[in-house]
């Protein structure tokens, strides 16, 4: 099997050869690089694109999944893709603000998608096809929506009010609609990469965080948060991105088959995501490391109340007309 340089890889793509391949007798290799471990939903929709597309290609391309960071932190896997040193990724949807394409935040806003029937009517309609759109200008082809889920929130201490949050220092991923989130609970954001946050929470440097279930479960933060909150105040989902010059140098035969594989791939992904993260949550109760807490009818209340301020707060950033696109599209008042 033959790597080649991110050179190499666009002069071939150029030729319209196989990308990643000088001979038709090696395998093309594509680095799939995530942050998450291999138990999470994401993990498990990268091996199973994996075992599809190995198949479906006949051989033909060779996938090699580098989970956990093991390749890139947060902030440097897309630039990565984008200099062709490795060619798919699935990062979180805020991950596009900083490259200009800010409208992918909307999908950090809280309390915007009321549950997943909500969010499929965004990431599988026509707003979805726009967003990913926005991303061919920086170099990179979007495939996919895949989920997580649903966010809770942890700390050392009971989180039932809003004014709970004063003064804490919660990890956020770099955001500006998280960080403005944050703020309006008031404490105090702070960005850190997702491979660095169980340390930082174990040594204190931060307070708290906020995860889907299956991520707080699987890097073991349960174990050094004494408690969380079941509050389902923010969504987390990914895009599945590959290299656009890389891509589009490929066979037309094996992108054809690697396109088939990422559809499969990706109905698993998200079949499966509302049962790991569920299954996350009734390990860590068993656990009983953390004490989990359910808000009350009143108690989201007043959350919604003190967060759907973001909104507004945003709006100038993330996009008007898109945000109120969202609520047409998922019938939300």
């Amino acid at each position: 099997m033959r790597k080649f340089s991110v050179a190499a890889v666009a002069i071939v793509a150029a030729f319209g050869l196989a990308a990643g391949s000088a001979n038709a007798q090696d395998p093309i290799v594509i680095k799939f690089s995530h942050v998450v471990a291999p138990q999470t939903p994401k993990g498990k929709g990268a091996e199973k694109f994996k075992e599809l597309a190995e198949k479906y290609t006949a051989g033909k391309v060779k996938i090699e999944i580098y989970p956990n960071s093991q390749l890139y932190k947060d902030k440097e896997e897309v630039e990565a893709l984008q200099l062709g040193a490795v060619q798919m990724l699935a990062p979180s949807l805020a991950k596009f603000g900083p490259l200009g394409a800010k409208e992918f935040e909307a999908f950090d806003l809280p309390f915007i998608f009321e549950d997943r029937v909500a969010l499929r009517k965004v990431t599988e309609g026509e707003i979805g096809k726009q967003l990913l759109k926005k991303l061919e200008g920086k170099g990179i082809l979007g495939l996919a929506f895949w989920d997580n889920g649903f966010k809770i929130m942890s700390a050392n201490k009971p989180l039932k009010s809003p004014d709970d949050f004063l003064g804490l220092k919660m990890r956020i991923q770099s955001s500006k609609v998280l960080e403005a989130q944050m703020k309006s609970l008031g404490a105090l954001p702070q960005v850190m990469a997702f491979s660095e946050v169980y340390q930082g929470l174990q040594t204190g440097v931060v307070d708290g965080t906020e995860n889907p279930p299956s991520n707080m479960y699987t890097q073991k933060m349960h174990e050094v948060q004494k408690h969380a909150t079941v509050s389902r105040h923010g969504y987390l989902g990914y895009a599945v991105i590959v290299n656009k010059q890389f891509w589009e140098g490929l066979p037309a035969d094996v992108r054809t088959s690697l396109d088939k594989a990422m559809a499969e791939a990706t109905e698993f992904a998200n079949d499966i995501a509302q049962k790991e993260n569920d299954d996350a949550l009734a390990a860590m109760k068993a656990s009983g490391k953390t004490e989990f807490y359910d808000l009350t009818a009143d108690e989201k209340k007043a959350w919604k109340a003190k967060l759907m301020v973001v909104h507004n707060e945003v709006a100038g950033r993330v996009g008007k007309e898109l945000i109120e696109s969202i609520y047409k599209a998922t019938g939300a008042k």
